[in-house]
């Protein structure tokens, strides 16, 4: 018999899922869900940015004048300010470290939460490692999913985030599948882009 990569029996935090050493499909397969890898076509807002110009050289200002090295360091000087400005363009709620609670399996801490009439999340991935923070994004995606316990919710989106790089994912809720963005958006380079895909999501309905 094939031994479970997650236990019925143990207790996890979505931490946790980032230390696995299991694959996505293994991960995701315990709730029932399917994995795939695809370039998502990601909402995005047809409006301007605003403070775009300042967001910019804030951000060029950090990587030129703050040491990076810790996740602390990334999270305040580039995390932070791209979504507080993201939240103030799509007037959204910011919620830090938000504590959920599903399950024994599905528990922890939210980096951020965003919300509108949709809900958004980031994960900080840890030791600059966006696979292993993908699994505990995906793993949040669904326990977002059964908080939220919406019957017209049809897509979830969140992303994982070093600061400088951003990939996103997203569940299909009919279908039961998470999927992970072949893309990555970096930033300084990308960053318009990147509010753009951000803001439009927390545009969208449902």
């Amino acid at each position: 018999m094939k031994r479970q990569a997650i236990s019925s029996e143990q207790s996890y935090t979505f931490f946790d899922y980032f230390k696995l050493n299991a694959g996505f499909e293994e991960i995701v397969g315990f709730w029932n869900y399917g994995f795939n890898t695809e370039t998502l076509n990601l909402p995005k807002s047809i409006r301007e940015v605003e403070n775009i110009l300042e967001l910019s050289s804030r951000l060029n200002d950090a990587f030129s004048r703050v040491a990076l090295e810790s996740e602390m360091a990334r999270r305040e000087t580039l995390i932070a300010p791209i979504l507080l400005e993201v939240a103030r363009n799509a007037e959204a709620k910011v919620k830090i470290e938000f504590p959920l609670d599903i399950s024994r399996q599905l528990k922890g801490s939210l980096d951020y939460l965003l919300h509108t009439e949709s809900d958004f999340l980031v994960v900080e991935a840890k030791n600059e490692d966006l696979y292993r923070g993908f699994k505990q994004l995906a793993v949040e995606l669904i326990a977002l999913k059964e908080w939220i316990n919406d019957d017209e919710l049809n897509y979830l989106y969140g992303a994982v985030s070093t600061g400088n790089a951003w990939q996103f994912g997203k569940l299909d809720v009919k279908n039961k599948r998470i999927i992970q963005d072949l893309n990555i958006y970096t930033v300084p380079r990308q960053l318009e882009e990147l509010l753009k895909i951000l803001i439009g999501i927390l545009e969208r309905k449902h």
